[in-house]
């Protein structure tokens, strides 16, 4: 069986740890979206960008709700939720034109989720060749863009 290390990962979840506070209300409490990185606020949920992304264009969908279960989300924060992921692929399709997606929900640190008391939803363009030698041999993820540049880019794509 072959295993691929990804140490780079721990710092995020050991800063994380020491936080105490939940980084999504906290975003939301600051007032600042561009400061903040929310590029978009809907009825239900807001897009925020992944201050530690995968790749650019890594966003997350995430309720105002401060919940952490599927379960005591309410249906229409999770229709909503649904509907910002299609529309933010859609932004990151005419944006970035990556070659695939990835989606999903971690639940519970066991589940490798770095935020385990609020609920979000990921949604990551893909390329081939995204995960290349330099992060999995040199523990270095190299992002071709700032976030700020990201944050322009998106915001303005759904803004649309």
């Amino acid at each position: 069986m072959d295993y691929l290390w990804t140490p780079w990962r721990y710092r995020y979840i050991a800063e994380g740890s020491k936080n105490a506070g939940c980084i999504f209300c906290e975003a939301l409490a600051a007032n600042d979206d561009r400061g903040a990185l929310i590029v978009l606020r809907g009825k239900k949920n807001f897009i925020i960008l992944n201050r530690y992304p995968y790749t650019s264009g890594h966003v997350m969908v995430v309720p105002y709700a401060h919940v952490a279960e599927l379960a005591a989300a309410d249906p229409d924060t999770l229709a909503e939720m649904m509907l910002l992921a299609q529309r933010v692929q859609t932004a990151l399709a005419n944006t970035y034109k990556p070659e695939g997606y990835n989606v999903g929900m971690n639940l519970g640190r066991a589940a490798g989720a770095g935020v385990t008391g609020h609920l979000h939803l990921h949604v990551l363009p893909r390329w081939s060749g995204d995960a290349n030698f330099m992060t999995v041999t040199g523990e270095t993820r190299v992002e071709p863009e700032e976030l700020s540049t990201t944050f322009e880019r998106l915001h303005k794509a759904l803004a649309s």
